[in-house]
């Protein structure tokens, strides 16, 4: 399911508009942005996590030249399956 699918289903099921389930899909994912942007957690009980892990910098090689590489400390998001979801996701579940 891409973005634009899941603004239908929501559209369809809502009742609403397209426009507005679009504003309501951005709002959603903007807000969780926002959230791991300033290291906090995002949790969706049920369905899983997300949270920042902070990585440190080191020094690496490129794989073609086998010259050192400084690679830079980053952060990323990482995302950890609600055991219902995966269960749910085990078993076949289809609600539709």
């Amino acid at each position: 399911m891409v973005k634009s699918e899941l603004i239908e289903r929501i559209a369809e099921r809502a009742g609403i508009t397209q426009y507005k389930a679009e504003e309501v899909v951005d709002l959603f994912f903007n807000s969780m942005t926002n959230s791991l942007s300033e290291n906090s957690r995002v949790e969706i009980r049920g369905f899983g996590a997300f949270s920042v892990k902070e990585y440190k910098g080191y020094t690496g090689r490129n794989p073609k030249t086998g010259e050192e590489v400084a690679v830079a400390p980053k952060k990323l998001p990482v995302w950890r399956t609600g055991t219902e979801l995966r269960q749910r996701v085990d078993s076949g579940f289809n609600p539709s």
